[in-house]
Order: structure tokens, then sequence, then C-alpha cells
């Protein structure tokens, strides 16, 4: 009970106070008040938590069969009938996209990524010694065999190829004249003018110099061909790169670098690797066709470069990766390809006839089993467990389980249920621009009608 302030100021009051009588007063006794010195409440009984439990506990449970039966009391609330009408229906138009299931041949590929190699890359080196004195080709310009690409000073050539000749000439003469000699000693020698030790000696040395005529012969012959190699020709056709000398450099047969460099083009190879565990594939259909074509695709997968055929397989495994490299020609008339390019290389390997064909996006793969969504005439769609054969990129063989015709879900997958009704973008896409035709044919008629 609490005591009042009048009382408890005058009872913590410490000074003494005098009764009526003039008497000492008498000191009382401090009361205790229901909140006590510290100002704290009293604790509250265990019987009282137990009752908000209790209570709390009995509002949980009546909410949760409210919730459970909320089938029974919902309709009877105007704003819950459409709720409930919803719940109890469960007809949910999912947006989907949908693909048609097609039946024709598929071709089965082994696909690798592979580097374009030249059959022939030659670097134009001089063979002589000299000044560049002329360039007759054009860098990148594409050249025939045989065609002059440049010249070397040809004067100091020419020069040795005089001397040579001259010296030449000066031989014959002196054999012409030692023959001449040879065929007088021997009528001599018939009439025992001279002794046949003579007539041998002049005969050695006819022999003599005609070894030497040979000797100037062969110094002729080289001195033409030092000649001949001022003129660089090209040694194959293809296309010359950039030039890596000028006119007017001394240039070595040692040089390292050369002068340019031809590429030809025109067929070209691509070398590619594959798994060996396609090499029975590759062998089994290289016994039973001739040629295996080969197309040749950029990084993307998206443009076809150029179409060959498989022209040689190695003849052994890479131990390292486990390939085996393989390598195909191309016409590459229109030069699309260039050497040291890389490329993804398809190897048809087979072709599956009369298959029938999905998107492998549709195809999706559960515990059990692998199954596709198919969309019946009524807009619904349906579970079906399907048997799946090769795959191809972005298309897979179907086995067993789907026929041609039959429309399955490819996109919008993961919001379906068996049963579930779906609407395509097609649909969507079509009733929108029936929508936009009407409103301009509306438009149309109200502007003829204010035009009268």
């Amino acid at each position: 009970m609490m005591t009042k302030p009048a009382e408890r100021t005058a009872t913590n009051d410490p000074t003494p106070q005098a009764d009526a009588n003039g008497s000492s007063p008498t000191p009382r006794p401090l009361e205790k008040s229901a909140v006590g010195i510290s100002g704290a409440r009293a604790p509250v009984s265990v019987a009282s938590r137990v009752g908000e439990v209790a209570v709390w506990l009995v509002v949980a449970v009546a909410s949760v069969a409210g919730w459970y039966y909320r089938a029974l009391w919902l309709p009877f609330i105007p704003f819950g009938k459409a709720t409930a009408a919803a719940t109890k229906t469960g007809q949910r138009v999912v947006p989907v996209r949908t693909a048609v299931v097609q039946q024709r041949d598929m071709n089965l590929y082994i696909n690798g990524l592979g580097t374009v190699t030249a059959f022939k890359t030659v670097t134009l080196r001089s063979r002589v010694d000299g000044e560049l004195v002329k360039v007759a080709f054009t860098e990148g310009q594409t050249v025939r065999a045989n065609e002059l690409l440049a010249e070397i000073d040809p004067r100091p050539y020419q020069a040795q190829l005089e001397q040579a000749e001259g010296q030449l000439a000066r031989d014959e003469a002196t054999l012409k004249l030692a023959k001449l000699t040879l065929a007088r000693g021997a009528d001599l020698l018939k009439t025992k003018s001279i002794a046949q030790q003579q007539l041998d000696e002049q005969a050695a040395q006819v022999e003599q110099l005609e070894g030497t005529i040979q000797t100037d012969q062969a110094l002729v012959s080289n001195a033409r061909l030092q000649l001949d190699y001022c003129r660089i020709v090209s040694p194959i056709s293809g296309r010359i790169g950039l030039r890596l000398v000028d006119q007017g450099n001394i240039v070595h047969a040692s040089d390292a670098a050369g002068m340019a460099v031809i590429t030809q083009l025109q067929p070209i190879a691509l070398v590619f690797p594959i798994p060996q565990d396609d090499i029975p594939r590759v062998q089994k259909q290289s016994r039973e066709t001739e040629t295996l074509t080969v197309d040749a695709y950029d990084r993307d997968f998206k443009i076809k470069l150029a179409t060959g055929k498989l022209l040689a397989i190695d003849n052994q495994v890479d131990a390292t990766t486990g390939t085996l490299r393989l390598k195909a020609i191309f016409e590459n008339e229109d030069g699309t390809l260039f050497p040291n390019q890389f490329v993804n290389a398809r190897l048809l390997v087979d072709t599956k006839r009369g298959a029938i064909v999905a998107p492998s996006s549709a195809v999706q793969r559960g515990p059990n089993s692998t199954f596709v969504y198919v969309v019946n005439a009524e807009e619904k769609v349906e579970l079906r467990n399907v048997v799946i054969g090769e795959t191809e990129g972005a298309e897979t063989a179907i086995d067993s389980g789907l026929t041609a015709g039959e429309v399955v879900v490819t996109d919008g997958i993961e919001k379906l249920q068996p049963g579930s009704k779906v609407t395509t973008g097609e649909k969507e896409s079509e009733s929108e621009s029936g929508r936009a035709k009407a409103g301009k044919s509306a438009a149309r008629e109200d502007a003829n009608k204010g035009a009268r």
C-alpha cells in the first residue's frame, strides 16, 4: 500500500519536532513502501506469466486453423471471393516460348580448334652479293611462279662472264695449235725424223689442253649462272608480304632475314585436333566414304568461312593432350583463310537419317528420367518422358517419346507444372498487332466521319 506524500515527508524528515506539551518528541520508525527504497517493481508471479503465454498460444493456434480452413470462410468475405476462385481453379497463364519437333536428316560433327597452315612458304633471299637496283613487286601483291620480283646490279657478274669467255677462247686456240703439232709429229714419225717420245709428249699436251677447255667452259657456265641470279624471280605462286629491304641497299647471300616472304594461299591447309575417343568414328567413316567434309567457322561458330575435305590423318596420338591431329585442304578461292589463323573446324562423321529433332533447350533432366513439356491443343502442358540420342549444337535427336509436329516448350520451363496453361510470345505479338490494326482502322473511320 502506497503512503501519502505528507506522511512520507514527515516520516523521512530527520529533524525531531516537539509535541504540544513541549516534551521531547519520540522518533518514529521509517515505513516501507510498496515500491521500496530503490523504486523497483515487485517481482511478477509465475502464474501471471503462464497465463500470458497461454493466451498467445491460443491466438497462434486460432490463426493457423483459420488460414488452413480459409476455403470455408473466405468466400463469404467480399474481397476474398476473387482470391478463393483463383485458389480453387489454379489456372494461371504462363508466357513461354515453343518450338515444333521436326523429322529430318541430322548431321553429326566433331569440332576442333584448328590453325590454318600454308602448304608452301618461301623467304625471298638473294643468291649473290650486290646492290639492290630494282624492286618489281608491291607489298601484298599476288605473284605467279617465275615472275620477276627484284634485280641485283649485274655489271660485276657480266664482267666475270666476259673474262671467263676470253680465257676459254685463248685455251681453245692453244688446243688447236697443239692438235696441229701432234698431226705433223705423226707424219714425221713415219719417216723416222722424230722419236716416239716426242710424239707421246705432244699427245699428252693436247689432252691437257682439252681438260683446260672443260674447266674454262665450267667457269663460263658459273659466270652466266651468277648473272642469272641477279634477277630474283618468284619460286611459287602466292601472296607476297611486306618488303623487308628497300631499293639501294647492299644485299648478301648470307642475309638471314631475306627481302620478303611469299605464302601460298590457294589451296591452303587446316590442321586441327580431335579427341582420341573419336578416332574410331573417323576411321569408320573414312573407310565408307572417299572424302570427309570439313567446314571452317569463325571463333563464334556463326559464320562459315570455307568448306573443304579431309586430306590426312596423323600417325600418332599426342600423349600430353590425348588428341590426334587431322589435316584438311581448302581451295580458298576467295582468300578468306590466312596462314596462322585460328578457326573452328567441323568434321562431318555421320548423318542420322529421318531423326526426330528437338531443341536442346527443351530437354530437361530430372532425378529419374529425361523429359520435355509438350503443349496440347488446349494450350496446356503435359510432362513427357523421352529417350534422347545424339546432340549436335542446339539440337538433340529424340529416340522415343515425341513425334514430328508436336510443340515443346523451350523457354519459361521453370514456371511450369503438368496441366499449366501457357501462351506463346508469337500469339501475344499477333494479338497486339491485331489490336493495333483495329485501332488504326477505328481512327481512320473517325477521321472519315469528321471529314463528312
